[in-house]
């Protein structure tokens, strides 16, 4: 039989990726891994550090399940890390390397069209059961099947999964043309078979998870606390991904509904670490017995993560919102500057980019060559401005009152067919007056809507505060059951496979994914693909710098504020290591000062 060259090129192709492709401790998004393998532990841990004691964090919410890993029902998200565990970790010094867990090593060809996983013999469940092979397969089908949105998109890229024995598995990536689905499979969560009712796994339940991870499950009081327990019998302590983590012999979690009883409880004691994110109770709020005698310490810590973009959302589904002019308009009158005096003694930063703070962040630079060839078959979807890296939020006096920024807001309501009559702006088709509502779940999200409320009203516009309870917010909110919200969206110095789940067009109209703006733009598409399939950091860059332009100019959200860095407040029981990581303070490396 005779070769073709084209084939006989290809078998080639295939016996050099085949070739490349070798088993190791690590695997990294670009580039190489930071730490070689046979490492003693991550740089920002104490591996000294002692153990023992419990930790009580505080929650602002409630919860009404402990499985995270579907649609259904608010859960504890810290199910995933301290009792349900991954076959790789995180390396939190590094914008997205993963270190071996369940899994002893990794193994992956040039072109990621496989990856395979050889489990550590060690392995087991918190039951005692060892962890297989057969047990990642059963995990990747049923989260494939029944989990999340974001679990179902990204599993299904998976052409074809098998265990090659009972301690390794190959997932065949044929096809999927995605260079982090590895990676992705990698921080998958690994569940027990043996323990798991397939018939009822989409159903909400307090039901104790079994994991593979440092704690399991104790005690659980519906809507007010859990508390997790270490395993004296866990088989991954000696590992070097885990020393100086998981200190504490027990870890609780209490839940508050309303945020002032939240900031009580801590000043009594009742709990022992506390993020702050405004500006006005660290400034003023923390003035009480304990923290001016030292038992309570404030404390700023610096991260080197883009600041994510936390905005008023529109649901562009809506009719009052389909116009971009009309978004535009309304972000324009959002007066940040007296809002941040008022209500934040000066202290937030304005969001200009989705990647705010970050290189991946597009505001202040041009956009380079590969960004224009990537948008130049969608130009209608960027602006001027945001190609060259200029645009910014509107800049108001602060007075409360700037006349500039309001005519320049009812220059585009007239473009986009409203103006103004009396006091009221309307359609000028219809007659109809402009209104929409704002749903909030907390009173900081009251406090804020109403100062926006007095802006708008400036225009003529009627904005409705809907206050909700969290578990109607978050129904609401998945089912994309509203004009605005407020949100917040993460961002990583590695984006990836999220941000089709964030913003891509294929989960606009799927419920329980985070397209909570409704996009629906092949610009968008052609960016989070492009990012996808990046082999090199630049090329990265530019990439996700393409897919900010986009987002930016299609006024999905209006742009809210950030704080330059995580301010925590802490009993002085509770110490934590000198270093710092990367993407900022870690509360599983902390520990109870004997």
């Amino acid at each position: 039989m005779r070769l073709t060259s084209a084939i006989v090129w290809a078998i080639i192709a295939a016996a050099m990726s085949c070739a490349n492709a070798e088993p190791r401790h690590a695997i990294a998004m670009h580039g190489e891994p930071a730490l070689a393998a046979g490492f003693a532990h991550f740089p920002y841990v104490d591996a000294a550090a002692p153990t023992g004691g419990r930790l009580v964090q505080g929650v602002l919410g409630t919860f009404d399940s402990l499985n995270p890993f579907i649609v259904k029902g608010l859960a504890l998200p810290a199910m995933r890390g301290y009792v349900v565990e991954s076959l790789m970790t995180r390396g939190y010094d590094e914008p997205f390397t993963l270190y071996g867990l369940l899994a002893k090593t990794v193994e992956t060809d040039d072109t990621r069209s496989f990856v395979t996983f050889a489990i550590d013999p060690a392995a087991r469940f918190s039951d005692g059961k060892p962890v297989t092979a057969d047990d990642v397969l059963f995990s990747w089908r049923i989260l494939r099947d029944k989990g999340r949105p974001n679990h179902r998109a990204y599993y299904s890229k998976v052409a074809k999964a098998q265990a090659l024995d009972d301690l390794k598995v190959r997932f065949d990536l044929t096809g999927a043309d995605d260079r982090e689905l590895p990676l992705i499979l990698a921080l998958m969560p690994v569940l027990p078979k043996h323990a798991i009712d397939v018939d009822k796994f989409e159903e909400t339940s307090f039901a104790p998870m079994i994991g593979s991870g440092p704690y399991t499950v104790g005690e659980v009081n519906p809507g007010h606390s859990v508390s997790l327990k270490r395993n004296p019998d866990y088989w991954g302590r000696d590992l070097a991904v885990n020393r100086g983590f998981w200190n504490f012999e027990e870890v609780r979690f209490d839940f508050y509904r309303e945020a002032n009883a939240h900031l009580e409880a801590f000043k009594k004691g009742l709990y022992d670490v506390r993020a702050e994110t405004d500006p006005g109770r660290w400034e003023t709020a923390y003035d009480f017995p304990a923290l001016r005698d030292g038992r309570v310490i404030k404390e700023a810590f610096a991260n080197g993560l883009p600041k994510g973009m936390l905005g008023f959302v529109f649901n562009t589904r809506r009719p009052v919102f389909t116009d971009v002019r009309v978004r535009e308009a309304i972000t324009t009158l959002f007066d940040f500057e007296s809002i941040n005096h008022s209500l934040f003694f000066d202290r937030y930063k304005r969001i200009k980019s989705y990647f705010e703070d970050s290189e991946l962040s597009s505001h202040g630079h041009p956009a380079d060559a590969r960004e224009r060839a990537l948008l130049a078959p969608y130009a209608d979807a960027v602006r001027a401005d945001m190609l060259a890296g200029t645009w910014s939020p509107s800049v108001t006096d602060g007075s409360g009152r700037d006349r500039e920024t309001l005519r320049r807001a009812l220059a585009l309501f007239n473009a986009a067919g409203y103006e103004l009559r009396g006091q009221d702006m309307v359609e000028r088709a219809s007659g109809k007056p402009f209104t929409f509502e704002l749903m909030v779940t907390t009173r900081d999200e009251e406090r804020l809507a109403s100062m926006f409320t007095r802006a708008l009203r400036r225009a003529g516009i009627t904005l409705r505060i809907r206050s909700v309870d969290a578990v109607q917010f978050d129904r609401r909110r998945l089912t994309f059951d509203f004009d605005m919200i407020q949100n917040r969206w993460d961002q990583s110095l590695s984006p990836g496979n999220e941000q089709s789940f964030y913003w891509g067009s294929a989960a606009a109209e799927q419920d329980g994914t985070r397209n909570y703006m409704g996009v629906k733009s092949p610009a968008v598409d052609a960016a989070i693909a492009a990012m996808l399939n990046a082999r090199e950091r630049g090329e990265f860059v530019s990439a996700v710098r393409a897919l900010d332009r986009v987002l930016l100019s299609g006024f999905y959200v209006l742009p809210l504020f950030y704080l330059p860095d995580q301010w925590v407040a802490r009993w002085s029981t509770i110490g934590h290591p000198a270093r710092t990581a990367l993407s900022g303070y870690l509360p599983e490396t902390w520990w109870r000062v004997p």
